[in-house]
């Protein structure tokens, strides 16, 4: 079990001005099967997050389309809307009972869902609002507008980006400010290194979904047990030590509906790497 908080972890300023400590936690897995509909149990479910706020979590990651809806709404439910945590969601994808994950940027849309967002957190600004991915069959430009409206509106207070290239990250720069970077990333995989290093350059944030995705992975899943075995830890602590470790400005968010895998996630934030460590993970070779 980690200490009573994280405060003694490092923390990154989003958008320059919401400090947040880096290991937050991400609200997807508090929904339904295939993150679509309620929860078994709507209770343990609450219990979750607060428990995350009570042990140092002040940045919480949702979108609207966990649920859809749901994740927004237990998050507004169990936490208000308070002052000392950072809430981020998202907006640009649409569900189905399928479960397929489709990407829908029309700029009208993307307006009308920042209004829902808005009512199931229970708040007049929303944090940090971020598009979701990049939809093929809307200009890109126009959706990045969508959100300089929102927070021109007072809507949002800072803007962040998913699943985007390089170019995208610098074409959405110019036409509003960019505080974090969602996009996939972990030991085993890091396709978007370049993506990173963009970030590392602009200040902006960068949120590594699927951190703990390496654990699965044949080469990697090999190596971070050999490490966790080595420092008495589990190779999802690793997975995470390693992200806090590898750039100051990875923000990992672990998700989990159990209070007991939340607190041994947050353990990680304890855990330092040693020169041994990184050189075993750091031999990974991503896939």
């Amino acid at each position: 079990m980690p200490s009573d908080s994280l405060t003694a972890s490092d923390t990154f300023d989003i958008g320059g001005e919401l400090t947040v400590n880096r290991l937050g936690f991400g609200a997807m897995r508090i929904t339904g099967e295939e993150i679509i509909g309620r929860p078994e149990d709507e209770a343990d479910a609450k219990d979750v997050l607060r428990r995350a706020v009570e042990l140092g979590v002040d940045f919480v990651d949702t979108a609207d389309s966990y649920g859809p809806g749901v994740s927004e709404r237990l998050i507004g439910e169990a936490l208000g809307d308070p002052d000392d945590v950072v809430v981020a969601s998202k907006a640009g994808l649409l569900r189905n009972r399928e479960g397929e994950w489709l990407p829908h940027g029309d700029p009208d849309f993307l307006k009308n869902q920042v209004l829902c967002s808005l009512d199931r957190l229970g708040t007049d600004t929303i944090d940090l609002y971020q598009y979701h991915r990049p939809d093929p069959d809307t200009d890109f430009e126009e959706s990045v507008h969508a959100f300089a409206e929102m927070k021109d509106a007072g809507q949002v207070a800072h803007v962040g980006l998913s699943n985007v290239t390089v170019e995208q990250l610098e074409t959405a720069m110019e036409i509003v400010d960019i505080a974090t970077v969602q996009n996939r990333y972990n030991v085993g995989h890091r396709d978007d290194e370049d993506v990173l290093a963009a970030c590392e350059d602009h200040g902006v944030g960068f949120i590594p979904w699927g951190p703990m995705y390496a654990v699965d992975d044949e080469d990697a899943g090999e190596v971070l047990d050999e490490v966790a075995e080595r420092r008495d830890a589990t190779p999802q602590q690793v997975s995470l030590a390693w992200l806090l470790d590898h750039s100051d400005v990875t923000l990992p968010i672990p998700g989990t509906s159990s209070v007991d895998h939340l607190e041994s996630n947050l353990a990680a934030a304890d855990l330092t790497l040693t020169d041994e460590d990184r050189a075993a993970l750091n031999r990974v070779d991503p896939q």
